[in-house]
């Protein structure tokens, strides 16, 4: 890399990290913890790119941004922040940042995106909003799976591509196509949830288009259409003319596996893949959990069922417990026990007692120990079909076990062994193409790295 690298970061750690990988690739690097300094630089006419934290110990980062922007049009600016939220994402986006990483980052994946903003390339405009966005988003988490997936929301949100969002039941598909139409460029515009019934005869797609008159429109669960209905939407998204809608759908299985097992049509999958979302399970970002629960007891002392708050006991087991029926299941729970809980503090008691009622209360982790792998996920299994009752669980079981087990494995073993697929493949006895296959299957990121704070 070539250029001269402006670095604003109150962390002094990640100031002498960047400064010390930026020079290294050949970069001037100049770092400060004051934002005071950094608009100096920049109104100097210092530095070729600028990677700034948000908050900082003389002000808002992003708040900079429109004056960066007018002394020094076309700087491209990495905002980086510990304020993993879906609204950070989105301002950072709205305030046409160059790119926005989520700390803990990855710094070879910091370093690629720097020298691509060094070798100039093209800055997406984004479109203004009619007004300021609510903080009172209901999307809440701050794992890694929740920064990813607000960065993917954040980047698709003022596009025209159709997005598929996959999950499992309670996870925030629906939620996801909302916030993602609510802060779009189509917010003004109808927005329109369309169902099996809705296509089940040859007028349906034009009652359908003539609702939406250019928004949104959202299918829900579409492996569950039939092959005429799927047919009739592949149609419709070919339709062109001035009042073309946006395209998202929903789907509790993954894409790839339903076009194999649950019949969904190949030219439609493609066409609905122009974004992927996939929505983490709550049991795959359980540290989000008290993140929720807080959330969940504001929404309910706003609701007029009293302030509410669990102990620190109380809360592990929330914590603790796997949620079947995520956050959906999780926001039930705590609303109830907001409801019927004795006092102010909700105590470990009264928690266990609601847990007991929950579908086959068991921790996350095993009773102890000694318990195998197989008794493992055969509890996690029985649990799974007590969850539906009388009812069978939707078809396509088998090929999505498997992907459960076969994706963390491949995930956890290229982690352990640094991102080296050869060693990866060994480590777990397969082919090295086998891997890349899983790998592209799975859609796995494969990033050779080391972690930094």
């Amino acid at each position: 890399m070539d250029g001269t690298v402006l670095v604003a970061d109150d962390d002094r750690t990640i100031r002498t990290v960047l400064t010390q990988a930026l020079t290294r690739a050949g970069c001037k690097v100049h770092a400060t913890s004051s934002l005071t300094t950094l608009m100096r630089w920049v109104g100097e006419g210092k530095g070729d790119v600028v990677i700034s934290d948000v908050v900082m110990p003389d002000g808002n980062g992003l708040e900079m941004l429109p004056k960066i922007a007018e002394d020094r049009p076309g700087l491209p600016v990495i905002v980086i922040s510990a304020q993993n939220t879906i609204m950070t994402a989105i301002k950072a986006n709205e305030a046409e940042a160059y790119d926005y990483l989520p700390k803990p980052f990855d710094l070879p994946d910091l370093m690629k995106r720097t020298a691509r903003a060094l070798d100039g390339a093209t800055r997406v405009a984004r479109a203004p909003t009619a007004s300021e966005p609510s903080e009172a988003l209901p999307l809440v988490g701050r794992t890694p799976a929740m920064q990813t997936l607000y960065r993917v929301v954040a980047r698709v949100m003022n596009t025209d591509l159709p997005v598929l969002v996959s999950g499992a039941s309670g996870t925030g598909k629906s939620l996801i196509a909302r916030t993602i139409h609510d802060f779009g460029d189509r917010r003004s515009m109808p927005f329109v949830t369309v169902t099996p019934g809705d296509l089940v005869d040859l007028e349906g797609p034009s009652r359908v288009m003539a609702r939406a008159r250019g928004g949104t429109i959202v299918l829900e669960e579409i492996g569950d259409l039939t092959p005429e209905a799927q047919g009739r939407v592949v149609r419709m998204m070919d339709a062109s003319g001035e009042d073309r809608a946006r395209f998202m759908a929903t789907t509790q299985i993954s894409g790839a596996v339903a076009m194999q097992e649950a019949g969904l049509r190949e030219d439609l999958y493609y066409r609905l893949g122009g974004a992927v979302i996939d929505v983490p399970e709550l049991r795959d970002r359980a540290d989000d959990i008290p993140l929720l629960v807080a959330h969940f007891l504001t929404l309910a002392e706003r609701d007029g069922m009293g302030v509410r708050a669990l102990s620190d006991e109380a809360l592990a087991l929330m914590r603790g417990y796997v949620w079947p029926g995520n956050v959906r299941q999780l926001e039930n729970a705590v609303r109830r026990i907001a409801l019927t809980a004795q006092a102010e503090v909700v105590t470990r008691a009264e928690v266990e007692l609601l847990l007991s009622t929950q579908p086959k209360a068991q921790p996350l982790l095993g009773d102890g120990d000694s318990e195998s792998l197989s008794e493992s996920v055969e509890r996690h299994l029985q649990r799974y079909f007590d969850l539906h009752g009388d009812m069978l669980p939707p078809s396509g079981l088998y090929a999505r076990i498997l992907r459960e087990i076969e994706q963390p494995l491949i995930e956890i073993a290229l982690d352990a062994t640094g991102g080296n697929q050869a060693k990866c493949a060994d480590l777990l006895g397969i082919n090295r193409n086998t891997l890349r296959k899983k790998i592209t299957e799975h859609d796995i990121r494969v990033t050779r790295r080391r972690k930094m704070m």
